[in-house]
């Protein structure tokens, strides 16, 4: 790529209205191009990026015995009213009608489409096991899309589906995906890790998923030094046992103008960790009072896991009205509404909560003392509790889910009857998993993970170039042709150059250099006549004298290493 006749441009001021570090340097060295909120252009170097991490990914893929395919991204409403999917990605999905009249949807995954495909090949156990993959563009109605490439409405993702005749078949397609996933992340240098997470819309028996460890990052990772790991969606609550203490008589007092936990904790002169309060909530039209510790906060994922609901919403006065539940003053001791307690509070003793009496609370009060409907983990761990294996304090970080893996089980199988003849003759259930990489938020974890305060700094194998050669003076014919001699020897040889030949000041080609994040830069400056150039890596302040020669072994070896 010679820039002076590229299309290829950078910004010098930090781009407005993006909100993260990848998102902002993506931009400004003109990679992407925002045109709305969660969607963007790839332009020429974010696309040989782009690429460059896809054929990563190939590679482990083909190696794990995949095959590649590509599903259409417009796909009919009624694979996803099948397989019961349709009304549960709600308002991210987006759809549209041909023009007779047909109901369609730009695809958010394609697990429906993959199962469909694979009724053409499945008849007996014979059959199976094979894994179908794609690289392929998703649409999603993000309602904030945000940071970047991390959450956007348009992206691709590279999923992939097996096909097995049982669980142990399964387990062994799962671990060829899990491992070739490792490979490539490995590969592309990405500090990751690898946690337990939220099956969610996908459905199944378990999911992981590969976080990026980024300070960005939109989830929080949980994890212990022992090995535990968790997406905190699904990170295990412990809690405090205080069983051993001795049960005292609950008492009703006054706390006026008390109402948040708080000023409850002031007023009484208590910890907030011997308080329990009350969310007065929406479940499927009905009231439902959450109890909880109360410096806690409520998991909506756990939430709906123990109820079996799509969502949580807080309640509104005609529906709170059905109960004599006091906002700011309910407890569960006589309350007349349906209560889930979180497990941890049955662990606790003598602690403060609403009496269901403006300006009252109870103290003192104790499980024995009130009765329950539902009792489960139903909060976020958070700093100060331990780890459910070892019992030692929890770390936390954040993290960018660039990957994810699902064992699917017979969910999709059995609602779209993909089925098959087992040895004996007998239809039996096909199992499914379900592997994806978002290709995108790949590229900004790399980039949150390797910039500084120039740009840039990506790692070889990732970089659109290996190399950038800077012309000082283009008005010197003598540089002009070292330069472009250097550039067909290094690309014959392996190693992909830019020639930056435009008629710009030195300055302004080493902050463009710098930016962009290429990882060597060659100066062809005064000494070009001498067979003499410079040589910088990106990331470094060390700057080498070589020969022309020198440089060209050097990069040959470092490229393939």
């Amino acid at each position: 790529m010679k820039l002076k006749d590229s299309y290829f441009f950078t910004l010098r001021e930090d781009v407005r209205d993006e909100d993260s570090t990848s998102g902002n340097l993506l931009v400004k060295a003109g990679y992407v191009k925002k045109t709305s909120a969660g969607v963007y252009m790839m332009l020429p170097l974010g696309l040989r990026v782009q690429n460059k991490i896809e054929n990563i990914i190939r590679k482990h893929m083909n190696e794990s015995g995949a095959q590649e395919v590509k599903m259409p991204a417009i796909i009919a409403s009624e694979y996803y009213e099948n397989s019961g999917r349709l009304s549960g990605f709600g308002p991210s999905i987006f759809k549209l009608k041909d023009r007779t009249g047909k109901d369609m949807v730009l695809g958010p995954t394609h697990e429906e489409l993959f199962a469909f495909a694979s009724k053409s090949m499945i008849r007996s156990y014979k059959d199976m096991p094979f894994n179908l993959y794609q690289f392929q563009t998703k649409f999603r109605d993000e309602p904030r899309a945000r940071f970047g490439l991390i959450r956007v409405k348009e992206f691709v993702m590279k999923d992939a589906y097996s096909f097995d005749r049982d669980e142990a078949g399964l387990d062994v397609s799962y671990q060829k995906m899990f491992d070739a996933y490792k490979k490539s992340f490995d590969e592309m240098g990405i500090n990751y890790r690898i946690v337990r997470a939220d099956t969610g819309i996908m459905g199944g028996l378990l999911s992981e998923e590969f976080q990026a460890i980024t300070p960005v990052g939109e989830d929080s990772v949980i994890y212990c030094d022992c090995g535990y790991s968790s997406n905190i969606e699904v990170a295990a609550n412990v809690g405090i046992d205080e069983t051993a203490e001795a049960e005292l008589n609950m008492k009703e007092v006054a706390t006026p103008h008390a109402e948040t936990i708080e000023e409850v904790s002031a007023f009484l002169g208590k910890d907030p960790k011997k308080t329990v309060k009350a969310l007065l909530m929406n479940v499927n039209d009905e009231l439902v009072v959450f109890f909880i510790r109360g410096d806690r906060d409520l998991n909506e994922n756990k939430v709906c896991k123990l109820l079996g609901c799509s969502e949580v919403n807080f309640a509104d006065d005609s529906l709170i009205a059905t109960s004599n539940a006091v906002p700011g003053f309910t407890g569960p001791v006589g309350l007349n509404a349906k209560i889930v307690v979180d497990s941890e509070v049955l662990k606790m003793r003598n602690f403060v909560c609403g009496a269901n009496k403006e300006g009252y609370h109870l103290i003192n009060v104790n499980p024995k003392d009130f009765k329950y409907d539902i009792t489960g983990d139903i909060v976020n761990v958070k700093d100060g509790d331990v780890c459910p294996v070892c019992g030692q304090p929890l770390k936390f970080t954040k993290g960018i889910e660039v990957g994810n893996t699902f064992k699917l089980g017979t969910k999709y199988s059995k609602a779209l009857d993909l089925k098959f003849l087992n040895s004996e003759n007998k239809e039996e259930l096909v199992w499914m998993g379900s592997y994806g990489i978002g290709i995108g938020r790949t590229m900004a974890a790399i980039v949150e993970q390797n910039n500084d305060e120039k740009g840039i700094i990506w790692p070889l194998n990732i970089a659109p170039y290996h190399a950038s050669i800077l012309i000082m003076v283009t008005k010197d014919e003598t540089q002009c042709q070292v330069a472009n001699d250097l550039y067909k020897t290094l690309n014959a040889n392996g190693v992909e150059a830019m020639l930056d030949d435009r008629n710009e000041r030195p300055g302004i080609k080493f902050n463009d250099s710098e930016l962009i994040g290429i990882p060597y830069r060659i100066t062809v400056g005064k000494k070009a006549a001498e067979g003499i150039v410079e040589l910088k890596r990106r990331g470094s302040d060390e700057v080498k004298e070589m020969t022309i020669a020198e440089v060209v072994e050097f990069l040959k070896n470092e490229v393939n290493k």
